[in-house]
């Protein structure tokens, strides 16, 4: 399809509006709302969003954001960036004024890089109620929208074994190779015993372990019987105890007592 001028035509920059009134017809865009993007002021913008995201669940999930729950997520940034969305297929059409393409285009792209489209709703509702106040006009609106901080986690699996990969220092000589189980009876002297002493030092260590097991049962059956420490019982031995350094310091003092009068 071709677009062209006649001589009766004015407006050389029609030519454009034109070609954006053939993109917005074929994109589904209904045709009394289409004939608009003639008009002063109106520009359209498709935004391809199919190359975005390269799953395809996960593309399908994400484009349903922007609708949101029966379409109110897309009235939504209708009402606040003033521009006609529709989302069809792998694109995104909107007509409105440059500003309001401009912050479409922005919560789309964001929305397809897993941005959820209500966080920019809010700033933008902000935004709008933050216009109205002239004194506001000429400072910086940072501190008045809100920040929000990333919490998605990592699920990154972390090894079970983590091995070093620090740069160790260079050898030339192969590592020492790992001692068989012969080499290991050798050394033990196990390999030089006969059957019958074999069996005997595997049954001694058999034996050896069970003891050791069933001492720690002991200990752990015994553990239940043990009486708890009450406090009631310690501080009455602590006032015992005082009592008695106090008998005994006045004992010695009886005692110095009696040895100063005899030597008077």
């Amino acid at each position: 399809m071709s677009v062209k001028t006649t001589r009766k035509t004015f407006d050389p920059a029609s030519i454009l509006n034109a070609r954006d009134l053939i993109k917005l017809l074929s994109r589904s865009v209904p045709a009394p709302q289409a004939i608009k993007i003639l008009d002063d002021g109106v520009a359209a913008d498709i935004i391809k969003i199919r190359n975005l995201v390269n799953n395809k669940e996960r593309f399908v999930k994400r484009r349903q954001r922007i609708l949101g729950p029966n379409g109110s997520t897309l009235k939504a940034l209708e009402l606040l960036t003033g521009c006609y969305i529709l989302v069809q297929g792998n694109t995104v059409s909107a007509m409105g004024s440059y500003k309001g393409l401009k912050e479409v285009r922005r919560v789309v792209e964001d929305c397809m890089a897993n941005i959820h489209p209500i966080y920019h709703i809010k700033e933008l509702m902000i935004k709008r109620e933050l216009m109205k106040d002239p004194e506001l006009a000429n400072e910086n609106w940072e501190r008045f929208l809100p920040h929000f901080k990333k919490r998605t986690l990592s699920k990154r699996k972390k090894p079970l074994k983590i091995t070093d990969k620090s740069k160790k220092p260079y050898t030339p000589f192969p590592p020492p190779q790992a001692k068989s189980k012969v080499d290991l009876q050798i050394e033990s002297g196990e390999y030089f015993l006969g059957k019958q002493a074999k069996e005997r030092a595997a049954k001694e260590n058999r034996e050896e372990k069970q003891r050791g097991k069933q001492a720690e049962k002991k200990m752990a059956r015994q553990k239940e019987y043990v009486p708890p420490q009450e406090n009631g019982t310690t501080v009455k031995k602590e006032k015992k105890r005082k009592q008695k350094e106090e008998d005994g310091s006045e004992t010695k003092k009886g005692q110095k007592k009696h040895v100063v009068e005899e030597e008077a």
